[in-house]
């Protein structure tokens, strides 16, 4: 693949990843929003200290989400497309569609879907202030060893492959992830802050509210860069014009 099909391949992933984030930013506002506002209202009926607000709520719920989400569309679009140009033709005879959404799903499972399950999202007021660098070192650990732990199913997948077939092979190679991944999650420290007296509805509703998002934002590039993405690695042969004669050499 030459840098002129990675350049256009790339820029094709930041535009997909804008288009993502403005799927992801409806689930956010329609979903998450209310769950935040109901979180922050149980912290100020708690709390005796009241710190004057840098940005109001109304700001951060309308254009500083809209520039968070669609920033974060943008970047994760770009490094999806890096991923694609690696993996198209490497994992299988794939196309670039069906490349794109399983690198998309991939990407949802090993970067979010595995340290969530270990570290979910929490609402404001759920958390110790005094420990939120520890648990953000934890939670970039787990996703760090999401991604290695499925490139390294990858490649055990593709070794084996040729002894045990296709199926199998990929049997093995998800067994293998699952083992790791739970080992990891019984070695680290496990996180629990919720305040007494927090709802655990509202808790549960928050973090299925963060999945969807990244569900619809995963699920979205996926879609749209697959579409993009097809048309530049194998595109329409060009079609004469209706009543052109063709002319033999």
């Amino acid at each position: 693949m030459n840098s002129l099909t990675v350049r256009t391949l790339l820029v094709r992933g930041m535009i997909a990843g804008l288009a993502a984030g403005g799927f992801a930013l409806l689930v956010a506002y329609v979903l998450g929003e209310p769950r935040i506002d109901a979180a922050i209202a149980f912290e100020e009926a708690h709390s005796h200290e009241h710190e004057m607000e840098v940005v109001s709520r109304g700001l951060q719920s309308t254009a500083g989400l809209a520039t968070g989400v669609l920033i974060y569309g943008v970047a994760l679009g770009g490094i999806a497309a890096l991923a694609f140009c690696f993996a198209l033709g490497r994992i299988g005879r794939f196309g670039a569609r069906a490349t794109a959404l399983l690198l998309s799903g991939a990407a949802l499972v090993a970067g979010y879907v595995v340290p969530f399950l270990k570290y979910p999202a929490n609402p404001p007021s759920v958390g110790d202030p005094d420990t939120i660098g520890k648990r953000t070192a934890l939670y970039f650990l787990m996703m760090l060893l999401g991604v290695l732990l499925a490139v390294a199913a990858t490649t055990l997948g593709r070794r084996l492959a040729p002894k045990l077939g296709n199926w199998y092979a990929t049997v093995a190679a998800v067994a293998a992830f699952a083992v790791a991944v739970g080992l990891a999650y019984a070695f680290l420290p496990a996180v629990d802050e919720v305040p007494d007296g927090f709802s655990a509805t509202l808790l549960w509703q928050f973090r299925l509210s963060a999945l969807a998002v990244q569900l619809v934002l995963w699920s979205a590039f996926g879609l749209v860069f697959g579409h993009l993405a097809e048309r530049v690695v194998a595109p329409r042969p060009a079609t004469e014009p209706a009543g052109a004669v063709s002319v033999a050499s």
